[in-house]
């Protein structure tokens, strides 16, 4: 039966949904949206983070997102380095649009069934003192589960703005798609600038995956769910837009939670690739294209 109540959580749950969302996405958006690499492989790597953030927390005990903190630079290193590899033999030689997309696609489903290989295909859950708690506004409920992860991925989008914006490596970040010559002649290495922010993007999927774990049980398929949203989000908040991707987020989580409230959960999925979709008919530049 609806009521008002309903729609409100609804819409709460939505918004806190949307800023977990945007922390999945904002490798996506650096990768995909500023360096012109289609990095289909970008949920493994969440998934994979989830997993990290698993093991620390059911052998120490440790934190899941103070793991996912404590874990970025390794995957700063990987993500540096799966793109080396990339870049040798797919984007050097120009052959980065369908063979590299091969590249990622396979590098998915490698991570995928290590995974499922390591840990089975059972559905594997993290323990911390908020998870399980909530407070009560009003009638409307506000889960520390949705609402921390909401929180991490709200500053990490801060974050990721500042230094596009306020730093060197951030401008040349911004820049490198756009006129490499030019980069060259502020004595900046396009290739050593997308090796960083590559890497950074793989960091922030990482995170991210500690905060997915926190939110809800994960299996190494998992990271199929995500694939047709973080592209979405992508595409209809502007390719190359920090802020694009934090509004696109939101007004996604918001309309999944109100598919999934008001039609069934699972009618929820096929939010994303619609809003897909729409934004490439509509307006391919997106909200805050570039």
């Amino acid at each position: 039966m609806f009521t008002w109540d309903l729609l409100a959580n609804a819409v709460v749950a939505g918004i806190l949904l949307g800023g977990f969302y945007a922390a999945v996405s904002l490798g996506v958006s650096l990768t995909f949206g500023l360096l012109d690499v289609v990095n289909i492989a970008h949920p493994a790597f969440v998934i994979l983070g989830a997993y990290a953030a698993y093991v620390m927390n059911s052998s120490f005990g440790l934190d899941p997102i103070l793991t996912g903190v404590l874990f970025t630079p390794l995957f700063y290193a990987l993500g540096a380095g799966v793109y080396r590899i990339y870049y040798s033999s797919f984007e050097r030689r120009g052959e980065e649009s369908l063979r590299g997309l091969v590249f990622f696609f396979g590098l998915l489903f490698i991570i995928e069934v290590a995974l499922s290989l390591k840990y089975g295909v059972d559905y594997r859950l993290v323990e911390a003192a908020y998870i399980g708690k909530s407070i009560d506004l009003g009638g409307v409920g506000i889960a520390f589960r949705l609402l921390v992860p909401c929180v991490v991925g709200l500053l990490m989008t801060l974050a990721l703005s500042l230094f596009l914006s306020r730093t060197f490596y951030g401008r040349a970040v911004m820049g490198v798609s756009q006129d490499q010559v030019a980069l060259r002649l502020m004595g900046a290495n396009p290739v050593r600038i997308k090796t960083i922010a590559f890497g950074i993007g793989i960091a922030a999927a990482s995170l991210s995956g500690a905060l997915l774990i926190t939110i809800s049980p994960v299996v190494p398929s998992t990271d199929r769910d995500y694939i047709g949203r973080v592209f979405a989000i992508t595409v209809l908040g502007g390719l190359g837009s920090v802020g694009g991707t934090l509004v696109a987020s939101i007004i996604l989580g918001v309309a999944e939670s109100l598919m999934a409230t008001l039609f069934g959960p699972s009618w929820s999925l096929a939010v994303s690739f619609g809003i897909l979709l729409l934004a490439l008919a509509v307006r391919p530049a997106g909200l805050f294209g570039r």
